[in-house]
């Protein structure tokens, strides 16, 4: 019986680090995508390399948070780790097939929560530590974006401006890959650029969300699944959701939340990603996607509010703030208008208010419906 429950776990876990893959690929390289950098098939192989190098690095360390400092590893029967995973897949899939990029470390410890509320066993000192910092991240995420927007942007631009070339900078035939004619040398370091930074968000993805495909199954005494056999088991599921069903969610990061330039992309991703590395480091399982989503925000918002200085703001004469900052066109001189003067800015709109929306309800609706179920259960159910 327990080799066929067993089996069930690990297959539960798969189903896990699939949605993970399909989630946490959007986020990391939605940007690049979006940016016409890389295919949507390279950037699947990329994240599952780097996401596998971040889950056997500083993955193991938040899956020991999961798999036992949140409610004590004893409470976790086979039984018991095979339905948070199932919860958490579940709620995973819902959001998945709306093609928004959920928050998988909150939906995992929602369900870890459940339990550990429903059997009086939550170590509460360690869950408001790791609710602290997910109330903490997304405020830093969008404050040192938007710092950057309002006082740095428009000096990196007007030094480093990455124009992309009509047709894009890579050109394939085959499994050939050459520089296209009509792109230039800093197009082509901008292109490097965003990579490199991508694959380290996918690094970062992978430190943070192994844990929640395995972290139950390791934190098992009957599951007797090592941390590195987790990891390797995670890797995989994360891959195989990275090459399927991560399509929809890169079009979603990358087309429809916003029309990030070269340089705005790599900047947010840089900031996503150094915050969601430091979290895993210390054990926290915290949200690539919140954090991504808020450094896009905060960018676009600190670069729109640059025609008022903090005088005017607090006189109540700022301007009305234009959500079309980010993706604004800028003067092509180099010349950058002082803070506080008025400059022309015209592009689409940063981000869509309804993809926005949607993106946020489910931030909320995916934990809590983890959460929920599993308290429900674990509280009502004998189990």
């Amino acid at each position: 019986m327990v080799s066929v429950l067993l089996a069930v776990g690990l297959a539960v876990a798969v189903f896990v680090g699939f949605n993970i893959g399909g989630s946490s690929t959007g986020v990391a390289f939605g940007p690049a995508v979006g940016s016409d950098l890389v295919s949507k098939l390279a950037a699947a192989g990329l994240m599952t390399v780097f996401a596998s190098l971040g889950a056997a690095t500083a993955g193991q360390r938040v899956i020991e948070t999961l798999g036992g400092d949140i409610v004590p590893s004893s409470e976790f029967t086979l039984l018991v780790s095979v339905i948070i995973l199932l919860f958490v897949g579940l709620a995973l899939l819902v959001s998945n097939t709306f093609g928004v990029p959920a928050s998988t470390s909150m939906t995992a410890v929602g369900a870890v929560a459940g339990l550990g509320v429903a059997t009086g066993t939550l170590q509460e000192p360690e869950m408001a530590r790791i609710v602290g910092w997910w109330l903490v991240s997304p405020v830093l995420a969008f404050w040192v974006c938007a710092v950057v927007g309002r006082y740095l942007y428009p000096y990196l631009d007007a030094n480093f401006r990455i124009d992309r070339s009509t047709g894009g900078v890579i050109e394939r035939d085959g499994l050939a890959v050459s520089v296209a004619d009509g792109a230039n040398r800093r197009e082509l370091l901008g292109t490097v650029a965003v990579v490199v930074v991508a694959c380290y968000m996918a690094f970062s993805a992978g430190a943070s969300n192994a844990a929640n495909a395995v972290g139950p199954l390791v934190g098992s005494p009957e599951a007797d699944l090592s941390i590195q056999a987790g990891v390797l088991l995670a890797s995989a599921a994360i891959g195989l959701g990275a090459f399927t069903i991560a399509r929809r969610t890169l079009d979603t990061v990358g087309s429809d939340l916003t029309d990030l330039p070269i340089l705005a992309a790599l900047i947010v991703e840089i900031v996503s990603a150094s915050l969601i590395t430091f979290l895993s480091s210390i054990g926290i399982p915290a949200s690539l996607a919140v954090s991504a989503t808020m450094s896009i925000v905060g960018l676009g918002w600190g670069r729109a509010t640059r025609t008022a200085t903090i005088g005017d703001a607090v006189r109540g004469d700022a301007p009305e703030v234009s959500v079309d900052a980010l993706a604004a066109d800028t003067s092509t001189d180099e010349t950058v208008p002082d803070v506080g003067e008025p400059n022309d800015l015209l592009a689409e709109d940063l981000f869509d208010p309804g993809t926005t929306g949607r993106v946020i309800f489910f931030w909320i609706l995916t934990p809590s419906l983890s959460f929920a179920a599993s308290y429900g259960l674990f509280r009502f159910a004998p189990i």
